[in-house]
């Protein structure tokens, strides 16, 4: 049963136990792998909670929820137009649009009724905030194609994954836009440095089929690179603070965050396969340290 579980499935049991077709839907939409989602959502956290946002506890759900569904459209999407290039590396072979389990067209109903779900998240937020929403659209559908004209997709994924600080932001308020920008800059920066580790995982894969990324153009300086982006994240959420409360005090809310995303550094070893997954997945809770920071700041 479990033969078909991709490598870095992180629920190979609850997985495993589903049949045939219910579990390949599931790994196409990446419900094995929930850190996709929580990447997602804490930007969306960060927007609501540093927007003042503390009380706000059935729309921060809505979001999460809103994470979840179009993450896994995404990852479908993403699926249905690399099911030629997943074939080609050992990682994603087994997926199951290239691999053949599932066909296009069902794998195109799966994205329909995702896309369904987060229609009814967007119409819980107000009609200034539907449209931040859907202005992400075409960013979305560009981003499988990156890898294939340029060295840094992960920038791309960046303005994507980040996307959910302003639907946060905007869905309280319109005001301190130069706050708000500092804030998703600084997501940008954060995702950058995380996928960048993610795509170590495959960098020898892709340079044999032509798949190009931040990882690759990096070469032996990941480790600086990551750290440069990490730094930068860092830098931009504390501008992000001062511009909305100009309190050297509130600064120290970012400390752990910084702590955290520098332990990823000192410790990651690209010679060992695991432990940029590992790194990467730490990021989850870098994300929780950052939201925490927000809450304080945004609510004191």
């Amino acid at each position: 049963m479990s033969e078909n579980i991709v490598p870095d499935s992180e629920h190979r049991g609850l997985v495993a136990r589903l049949p045939q077709v219910p579990r390949d839907l599931a790994q196409l939409g990446r419900f094995d792998r929930p850190i996709g989602w929580w990447l997602l959502f804490w930007p969306c956290a960060y927007g609501l909670l540093l927007a003042g946002g503390a009380a706000q506890w059935g729309l921060l759900a809505w979001l999460l929820l809103g994470s979840v569904a179009m993450r896994a459209a995404g990852c479908v999407y993403n699926d249905i137009v690399d099911a030629d290039l997943d074939r080609k590396v050992a990682r994603t072979a087994a997926r199951p649009v290239a691999s053949g389990r599932i066909s296009k067209r069902l794998a195109w109903g799966w994205l329909l009724a995702l896309c369904a779900v987060g229609l009814i998240v967007l119409l819980q937020l107000r009609w200034q905030a539907q449209i931040v929403a859907l202005a992400s659209l075409a960013l979305v559908a560009a981003y499988p194609f990156m890898k294939r004209i340029t060295w840094w997709p992960q920038a791309w994924l960046g303005l994507v994954f980040s996307w959910g600080a302003p639907v946060g932001w905007i869905a309280l308020r319109g005001d301190n836009l130069d706050a708000l920008a500092a804030l998703y800059a600084g997501c940008v920066l954060w995702v950058i440095g995380y996928d960048t580790i993610y795509a170590l995982q495959d960098r020898e894969d892709d340079a044999l089929v032509g798949i190009r990324s931040s990882a690759l153009r990096l070469g032996a300086r990941v480790r600086p690179g990551v750290a440069l982006f990490y730094a930068g994240a860092v830098a931009l959420w504390a501008l992000a603070f001062w511009l909305l409360r100009a309190d050297w005090v509130a600064l120290l809310a970012l400390i752990p965050a910084a702590a955290h995303l520098a332990w990823q550094v000192v410790t990651l070893d690209p010679a060992h396969p695991a432990n940029p997954l590992d790194r990467f997945r730490a990021n989850r809770w870098t994300g929780a340290l950052v939201a925490v920071a927000c809450f304080v700041v945004g609510n004191a």
